[in-house]
């Protein structure tokens, strides 16, 4: 199927999202940016009172309303005490893989706006110190950041500002290979915010109308499992645009967009599910059905919440969930082929 997606519109949008700190509950800045794109392709934003993000796209009928989600949210830390002498304790926000934090670099932000860079480390973090600086448990308790500042006691760093429930902002570590890789933490979920935005920039360049009237919903809080508990009342079907799982026994790849039959949420509306699979069928859309067992969405949420919506679950393939991930460009490109053709077809 050929659809004229701007390659390069998609790929900036993405490295843009990824390097930009928005971890639950700290996307109110990079909201900004989805409010600014989306007002730019001409279509109405607002804001829920929790920070969501709704665009809404006219239809050429009023009949029903379709949901699309996608969230800007990724995992994260937080401040939650600091040691005697004068490191960091620190609690996630979401599941990351806590082993693969250990080396990483990282940036404090206090409540008045200050940032200090840190690293993320075991607390036996040097081989020729400590007997068990490659076998001890890599979790928060035998973990702590070290502050790259001049301080050796609570009180120094008392002194910097910083205190319990301070953000702390990994460091994505984005890079874009020539073959169309993309490498970073968080491309759960902003790989389908840029797929999403992609989609907003073709429609709105080609002018292109969907057959229903459509609601992006941008939630700001879905790592942690509420993120579109509310969504708009007029929305009668959602599609939940996150990522798709790779390895064990899935045959989902990087390159193809994903259909969640089932997650742990339970199975997704199966007359919505057999439309996407056809619509991938019929238009030559590399895609896989998978089932997911230890995996939540937006459409999860909402339907807990009490939401009377049908819902399905798709995204490109990624590899090394809540850890170092990685995508491909055509895995993107296929999801976004396959929200068109259920909007418009």
């Amino acid at each position: 199927m050929e659809l004229g997606i701007n390659r390069q519109y998609v790929l900036n949008t993405a490295k843009e999202l990824l390097e930009f700190n928005s971890p639950s509950g700290f996307c109110f800045d990079i909201m900004d940016i989805i409010e600014k794109k989306a007002k730019g392709f001409g279509y109405n934003f607002e804001k829920t009172n929790k920070g969501c993000g709704i665009i809404t796209l006219p239809g050429k009928s009023n009949e029903k309303v379709i949901g699309l989600s996608a969230h800007v949210d990724t995992l994260g830390a937080m401040v939650r005490s600091i040691t005697s002498n004068g490191t960091l304790k620190f609690t996630l926000i979401g599941g990351p893989i806590v082993p693969t934090l250990d080396g990483e670099y990282c940036t404090i932000r206090t409540r008045d706006g200050k940032l200090y860079s840190g690293t993320f480390l075991s607390t036996s973090p040097a081989a020729h110190v400590f007997e068990d600086s490659s076998t001890k448990k890599r979790d928060p308790k035998n973990m702590e950041i070290r502050i790259d500042e001049v301080v050796s006691s609570k009180d120094d760093v008392k002194k910097l500002g910083i205190c319990a429930g301070d953000f702390i902002f990994i460091d994505p570590k984005t890079t874009i290979t020539e073959s169309g890789f993309i490498k970073s933490r968080f491309i759960d979920d902003k790989a389908s915010v840029a797929a999403l935005m992609g989609l907003l920039e073709l429609m709105s360049r080609e002018n292109i109308t969907p057959l229903y009237k459509t609601k992006i919903f941008i939630s700001t809080y879905e790592e942690v499992g509420h993120g579109s508990a509310y969504i708009p009342s007029d929305i009668t079907e959602m599609i939940a645009v996150d990522m798709g799982c790779i390895g064990d026994d899935l045959s989902c790849t990087e390159y193809d967009v994903s259909i969640c039959a089932k997650d742990s949420s339970g199975p997704y509306d199966y007359n919505m599910t057999t439309a996407l699979v056809n619509l991938a069928k019929e238009n030559n859309i590399d895609f896989a059905v998978d089932i997911y067992p230890m995996y939540g969405s937006d459409v999860s949420s909402a339907l807990k919440a009490g939401n009377n919506i049908r819902g399905a679950l798709i995204g490109p393939g990624v590899h090394a969930s809540h850890g170092m991930e990685r995508t491909h460009y055509r895995g993107i490109e296929n999801t976004i082929k396959l929200v068109y053709l259920y909007l418009t077809k």
